[in-house]
């Protein structure tokens, strides 16, 4: 893949400040010369995969079908407007892996995945729009854009697709391979095919207070302590036995408001949230794992990577990796947080690590989040 020049003449920090969450940005050969790094039969076959979330989008006289994978067959490629959408591609593949990577100019905290979508001449999604950033790379053929900042963002009843009931584009655009188009959440956008095409669209998570709410409360569970059981020794005789006595009411009240959330439980909450493996992401354990010897001589050799499928972020002494969080000392922060941010150890590194870093990261080896290095 070519030097890429994602954001075209502006910075990142430009990028965030000016466009971030704010209005659309089109870049001409945001990666010049820009090919597919996945073949149409390639990405079929991911397609059939029950572990790869995959969905077959068709129009046809006028209405519209959705057909969620595993996708054991395709239209021909003679019928026009269908799509095949496949998610996290990032993670079957190296070099998708690398061009999400290349985005970390946000962080691994809202970066999510990169999805491809094929489309026949006339196809894709209708008019709709995401509830979060999304980066839209042109990889194979053209795709017209059209997008709009309308308010109205009603959607059609009673379709499988939420495809808007109203759209008017404001702006259209052409996008050859290479070309990007940045839109923020909620920018209503139509893109269709022009004979055979490929778009990979970079997501961003953004994920509903709600959904983190019930998260957190369930996350929170395990860690109350309320001791003791409601008691009413001054209990009195009540003309209304059904009603719920207001002593008992303003007692329960004050004892559940002892429950406090402190900023530690809420670091710790986000970290496994947010690191922790999409319901179809699975590691495979290595099946013959070497020794703790020949495991550091091979990583002091070749180095260490952080597998695909791993996520790994940190705060403050806190480390998170797939779900799981412990806390570090002043002497291991250094290596952890090297790993986390380059997403690979080298030899050198490795040599300065404690007992205790160099046990995790011999687990995480024997688990399959991490490997050594190619």
């Amino acid at each position: 893949m070519k030097k890429l020049t994602l954001l075209g003449d502006i910075t990142p920090a430009q990028f965030l400040r000016d466009y971030w969450h704010k209005k659309p940005l089109l870049i001409r050969q945001a990666v010049p010369g820009f090919k597919p790094l996945l073949s149409f039969d390639k990405l079929a076959e991911l397609a059939t995969r029950n572990y790869v979330e995959s969905r077959l989008v068709t129009l046809k006289d006028g209405h519209w079908d959705m057909q969620y994978g595993p996708l054991e067959s395709l239209p021909p490629r003679t019928q026009k407007e269908w799509t095949m959408l496949v998610q996290g591609v990032n993670l079957q593949d190296a070099k998708a892996d690398a061009l999400l990577r290349e985005f970390r100019f946000v962080p691994d905290a809202r970066l999510d995945d990169l999805m491809v979508s094929f489309a026949t001449d006339g196809g894709g999604v209708g008019p709709h729009f995401d509830s979060y950033d999304v980066f839209l790379l042109q990889a194979q053929g053209q795709r017209r854009w059209r997008i709009s900042a309308q308010k109205d963002l009603s959607l059609i009843e009673g379709l499988p697709l939420k495809i808007l009931s109203h759209f008017e584009a404001e702006e259209e655009f052409v996008l050859e391979p290479g070309d990007m188009l940045y839109l923020p959440p909620h920018y209503a956008h139509d893109g269709v095919a022009i004979g055979d095409c490929q778009t990979y669209s970079i997501g961003f998570r953004s994920p509903s207070y709600q959904e983190l709410g019930e998260n957190f409360l369930q996350f929170m569970a395990d860690s109350i302590d309320l001791p003791g059981r409601y008691a009413d020794p001054d209990l009195q005789a009540s003309a209304k036995p059904a009603e719920i006595p207001k002593h008992m009411l303003e007692t329960i009240a004050d004892e559940l408001n002892k429950v406090q959330f402190t900023a530690d439980d809420i670091t710790i909450f986000l970290g496994e949230y947010l690191s922790e493996p999409k319901h179809n992401v699975f590691f495979t354990p290595v099946e013959k794992p070497l020794t703790l010897e020949k495991f550091l001589q091979s990583a002091a050799k070749k180095g260490l990577v952080l597998s695909r499928k791993t996520q790994m972020l940190y705060r403050g002494n806190n480390i998170f990796i797939n779900g799981e969080s412990f806390a570090i000392g002043r002497a291991d922060k250094a290596t952890l947080v090297a790993l986390a941010n380059d997403r690979r150890l080298d030899g050198a590194a490795l040599a300065a690590a404690s007992d205790d870093v160099i046990d995790a990261l011999y687990a995480w080896y024997g688990d399959g989040w991490l490997e050594f290095a190619a």
